[in-house]
């Protein structure tokens, strides 16, 4: 059992890695590297759970992840008709994944954390532009 766990650790610290960029902080602040990295196992935490909900609890309502503004903005991006219900959390992640790359063909299985970690990071982008353009057209 612990043997298998290795994996979950292994995909964790790749997201920490790759995906945060950690090792490349170059804080001379020991304080600062310790905040730091509290912040990015959160987002490496995040990326890993939401991959492994999504293959675990497929039809998880999308909004138990997700706030409203980013799953809408899931389909934006994609070009997809907004669905009046909340979706389900598997089909706002193959979206999310999509716009990292994932190709989302019939026999791909489901989005690795690469994906999702690129697809979030346009997601969050996107999110922000629309919250502001809000604020603009209510101000």
């Amino acid at each position: 059992d612990w043997y298998r766990a290795r994996w979950e650790i292994e995909l964790f610290f790749l997201v920490l890695k790759e995906g945060c960029r950690v090792e490349r902080l170059q804080l001379a602040d020991t304080r600062r590297l310790q905040s730091a990295l509290a912040l990015y196992m959160v987002i490496a935490w995040r990326i890993n759970r939401l991959m492994r909900l999504g293959r675990s609890l497929p039809d998880l309502p999308a909004d138990m992840a997700f706030e409203a503004d980013e799953w809408r903005a899931a389909f934006i991006l994609n070009k997809k008709p907004i669905p009046t219900a909340v979706p389900a959390l598997n089909t706002v992640l193959r979206l999310i994944a999509q716009r990292g790359g994932f190709l989302a063909r019939r026999h791909d299985g489901e989005p690795g954390a690469k994906t999702i970690w690129l697809g979030l990071q346009q997601l969050a982008v996107f999110v922000e532009g629309m919250r502001q353009a809000r604020k603009m057209d209510q101000g």
